[in-house]
């Protein structure tokens, strides 16, 4: 798929390994959040949770792509759930930058039971246009690598509307 990106965040490394192997399928630029907030440790989890709950917003650098943002034509964001939502460094970019975003679909990783459809509305509520595609997976679950595909079927297939669970 030609100027698709795949963009994310991830504090402990989860979310960045299944973006990338999303954007290794679709053979597409994969870019990492920065928000230069220590989020190690026990304290990175408590301050990131808490974040979320209080729903602040760390300041976010801008990405450094290959193409401004508006060029894409489709860009994928990952993001784990923190409290059930998005990660904050997600919310973050999507209200700065979520406007020059003409396409998007969402893969949202999450350590429990929870699908977390809500967190696809929040994050919904920044970008110009409704998500073409989203997944919610529970990495190392049973049926994750079934959703990752159904995913990328979804997004090579034009991006129509689908959501998907796993674990």
């Amino acid at each position: 798929m030609p100027y698709t990106l795949c963009l994310y965040y991830s504090r402990t490394g989860t979310t960045e390994k299944l973006i990338r192997e999303i954007a290794q399928e679709l053979g597409c630029e994969m870019v990492r959040l920065e928000d230069g907030v220590d989020r190690a440790g026990l304290k990175g989890w408590l301050r990131s949770g808490m974040q979320a709950m209080s729903r602040r917003l760390p300041p976010v650098r801008k990405p450094k792509t290959a193409l401004p943002l508006s060029v894409y034509d489709l860009v994928i964001i990952g993001t784990p759930v923190w409290a059930g939502r998005c990660s904050a460094p997600v919310r973050s970019f999507l209200m700065e930058y979520g406007e020059e975003l003409r396409r998007v679909a969402y893969v949202i990783t999450r350590g429990g039971e929870e699908h977390y459809e809500a967190v696809f509305d929040q994050m919904d509520l920044y970008v110009r246009s409704p998500r073409v595609s989203a997944v919610s997976i529970r990495p190392n679950a049973v049926g994750s690598t079934f959703w990752r595909d159904e995913f990328l079927t979804s997004i090579r297939g034009g991006g129509k509307e689908g959501s998907g669970h796993a674990g």
